[in-house]
């Protein structure tokens, strides 16, 4: 039923459920593709160097740890492990990805690391939920 399953992560503690949850999943469907997204802001160029390269690094190392904790918590599975780390705002990033790779679900956390504005404009897991090409596990 679910082949491809599409897990997307923040960092945050809901993320890192969903991301045990997702393993589970993946196990129980005997999955064919297990993809773990994480998405990053974007860098405004106005900074100029040496910031702007300062900015990118430190942006591209916190992605990368909240990958690696993700994967930690997913742990073996009987399926291929893909990894995505995409600059942009992360319902868009994680919609487009699903699209683009045809994905069976998504899964995700309930709450995770939104700013402040995901109070006033709708959640990440929101703006996923209502614009997803496949059904969406949120987790809480």
């Amino acid at each position: 039923m679910f082949d491809k399953i599409l897990l997307a992560v923040d960092g945050s503690e809901h993320a890192l459920h969903a991301a045990r949850v997702a393993a589970d999943l993946a196990r129980t469907m005997n999955a064919k593709e297990f993809r773990i997204v994480v998405a990053y802001d974007f860098i405004p160029p106005y900074l100029g160097e040496p910031n702007l390269q300062y900015a990118i690094d430190a942006r591209m190392d916190e992605a990368k740890s909240v990958l690696q904790n993700a994967l930690n918590a997913v742990g073996e599975l009987p399926c291929k492990i893909h990894t995505e780390l995409i600059e942009g705002p992360a319902a868009e990033a994680v919609i487009d990805v699903a699209a683009t790779r045809k994905s069976d679900v998504i899964v995700m956390g309930s709450r995770g690391l939104g700013k402040l504005a995901g109070l006033l404009l709708g959640s990440t897991s929101q703006k996923v939920l209502a614009h997803a090409p496949c059904p969406v596990l949120i987790v809480r």
